[in-house]
């Protein structure tokens, strides 16, 4: 009975690997456990994270250029966070629909579908001049970005072996983290104008090629399921509270850090570097934790970064005085604290599968827009309280709460 429950279990991961590409592909040599050939898994898992790093790029791109075009158009710095927050919006109003839109449109068709809206949409800028349009524009960013994630983070999972999922968890946030960062660094070079939405659409077109190749696999469709957000975050309360800690600090951070760190008497330059340095640790020290995921128990990992983070980040007021070390305890942190994400995102794809893997990813998508508009908020309320423990303090109240969340919970993931 045991041996027809496993072969059954078997059967329902392989048929979940399943590409869409109809009797020809369900015919190729299945010689791995996922119902894949080696090389086809590790193609389609690199095309897969390729698309995620290009859409981030363009991402990273856009957000920086429609704040600066609207600051050239006179706007005040509340009608270009109003402006901002409608990503977060798009985030939250298509979140709940993602297990129905996956179940109907399949993996390949949704996240391509995405791409393509996104480089309709940065098009679309350079020939609106109302600027009251660019709110539903920017609305439908954050919805394609809240498609394309759940997408290519579920996709990847399908696709990667138990043994080795937190090392690829690790490569696709690493990966996005570099892609985050390409973006500015684009920009910087090519200015604000027309040409750089431009840009933005063809990179968001060219993801589309990667996702389109024949070679690539897709995960088969999920079950028809109703939404159902309440559902999902009773079955994965960690991850929901991972992602909102995730989305308040990274939003928090890359607002304030740079003004937190002119604020002790850096340079307008040093305090970019700063900000690179942390980036750089998100993307380096990733392939290590997650060596170490795949090694230990993931949960117990994620308390120990999360309790290192928290410690970590008081010690910026002090590490501020000396430059070698201000670079060093960022680098370290940053790549610790992205670390507790990327190996929930392990934890999560070892105990969901099909429309609640989806489902899982599209409540964490919610989650973020959480985070995205509080982590800003509080952090600028923190350092009106004190300029220079206010926002490592709340940061490191955050990952101190969720430690002790963590070791309460009795959920698994």
């Amino acid at each position: 009975m045991r041996d027809r429950l496993d072969q059954e279990q078997q059967q329902r991961q392989d048929e979940l690997a399943m590409p869409f590409a109809g009797p020809a592909a369900a015919e190729a040599p299945i010689v791995s456990a996922n119902g894949m050939t080696p090389w086809r898994r590790h193609f389609s898992t690199g095309a897969v994270i390729a698309a995620a790093t290009i859409f981030g790029l363009s991402y990273s791109l856009s957000a920086p250029l429609i704040a600066m075009n609207l600051e050239q158009r006179g706007h005040s710095s509340t009608f270009i966070g109003i402006n901002a927050a409608m990503h977060a919006l798009g985030v939250l109003l298509i979140a709940p629909a993602m297990p129905a839109l996956a179940a109907r449109l399949g993996a390949r068709s949704l996240a391509m579908l995405a791409l393509l809206i996104t480089a309709i949409t940065l098009a679309l800028f350079t020939g609106i001049s109302n600027v009251l349009w660019w709110f539903p524009l920017r609305v439908l960013l954050g919805a394609a970005a809240e498609a394309l994630f759940v997408m290519s983070e579920t996709w990847t999972n399908v696709l990667s072996t138990q043994q080795a999922r937190g090392r690829t968890m690790a490569i696709y946030t690493a990966s996005l983290s570099l892609g985050m960062v390409l973006g500015p660094a684009l920009l910087s070079v090519m200015g604000v104008s027309a040409k750089a939405y431009l840009i933005g659409a063809a990179i968001a077109l060219g993801a589309v090629v990667f996702l389109a190749l024949p070679w690539v696999t897709a995960p088969a469709r999920s079950r028809p399921e109703s939404a159902q957000p309440m559902k999902y975050l009773r079955l994965a309360p960690v991850a929901m509270a991972t992602t909102v800690l995730n989305a308040g600090v990274e939003t928090a951070g890359l607002s304030f850090i740079a003004l937190y760190a002119t604020g002790q008497g850096w340079t307008e330059s040093q305090a970019m570097q700063l900000i690179s340095t942390l980036m750089l640790g998100a993307i380096l020290l990733q392939l290590p934790i997650g060596w170490l995921a795949d090694r230990m128990d993931k949960q117990r990992l994620v308390m120990v970064l999360a309790l290192i983070s928290a410690f970590g980040a008081l010690l910026w007021p002090f590490a501020l005085s000396q430059t070698w070390l201000a670079f060093s305890v960022v680098f370290v942190w940053g790549g610790l604290f992205v670390g507790i994400y990327t190996v929930m995102l392990a934890m999560v794809g070892s105990r969901f599968e099909g429309s609640d893997l989806v489902g899982v990813y599209a409540v964490m998508g919610m989650a973020w827009g959480l985070g995205a508009l509080a982590g800003p908020a509080l952090a600028g309320v923190a350092m009106g309280v004190n300029a220079l423990f206010g926002l490592p303090g709340m940061i490191a109240l955050g990952c101190a709460v969720f430690a002790v969340f963590l070791a309460r919970s009795r959920s698994a993931t």
